[in-house]
Order: structure tokens, then C-alpha cells, then sequence
């Protein structure tokens, strides 16, 4: 496989995390703090309140976060996990207000073997 098609815009995923998770007892509150830091944990970062984000090199990466994620959900609540190409990733808009904001950084990720 050449160094181009590795690289490609089309290979490198970002997974994103919403979650939507009671808070209501305290076990809530705990159940929904192990779920947030064990996604820090594993690399991914907050984008906005209850929505994580991760770049991974690889589709094949990003199954394995995915299925990091999934074995960690809590009992209650609501998760959507879902993955976008790098390319689909750079025709984001975010606006804070009306106001456009800069797009986040694409992260450069090097592999080493």
C-alpha cells in the first residue's frame, strides 16, 4: 500500500460520541463520570457538552474505539456513536452565534511500527 493512499482523506476517520445520560442519583452522577473519563482515557476530546470526538488513522482504528466505547456504556442513557471520513470532517461549519468560528485542527498523526 504506497504512503498516498494511507493517508488518504477518505481512510483517516474522526469517531464522534453524543451521549445523553440521567444524572439524577448519585449513581447516575457516577455512572456518567466512569463513561466521560474512560473516553478521555482513550483519546477522545470534548467538542461540545456530551459530544467527544477522536481522530483515528484508519477505519480499522476507529473499530477499535468504537469497540472500547461500547464495552464501557452505562446502564441508562442514550449513546450515538458514529464515524466520519477526514474529508467529510473538513466541510464542518461552526458557528458561535451568528458569528463563524475557526474550524477545528485536523490533527497530524504519525505511525510508527
Amino acid at each position: 500500500m504506497s504512503e498516498l493512499s494511507r493517508l488518504n482523506q477518505y481512510r483517516i476517520m474522526w469517531v464522534f460520541v453524543f451521549f445523553d445520560l440521567p444524572t439524577e442519583t448519585k449513581k447516575d452522577r457516577k455512572n456518567y463520570t466512569k463513561f466521560r473519563k474512560n473516553l478521555e482515557k482513550d483519546g477522545f476530546t470534548m467538542f461540545q457538552y456530551s459530544i467527544y470526538i477522536r481522530h483515528c488513522a484508519s477505519r480499522e482504528n476507529a473499530q477499535v474505539h468504537i469497540g472500547r466505547t461500547r464495552s464501557n456504556l452505562p446502564p441508562y442513557g442514550h449513546v450515538c456513536i458514529f464515524q466520519l471520513t477526514d474529508k467529510q470532517f473538513g466541510m464542518i461549519e461552526v458557528f458561535i452565534g451568528q458569528k463563524e468560528a475557526e474550524k477545528p485542527d485536523t490533527l497530524q498523526q504519525l505511525e510508527l511500527f
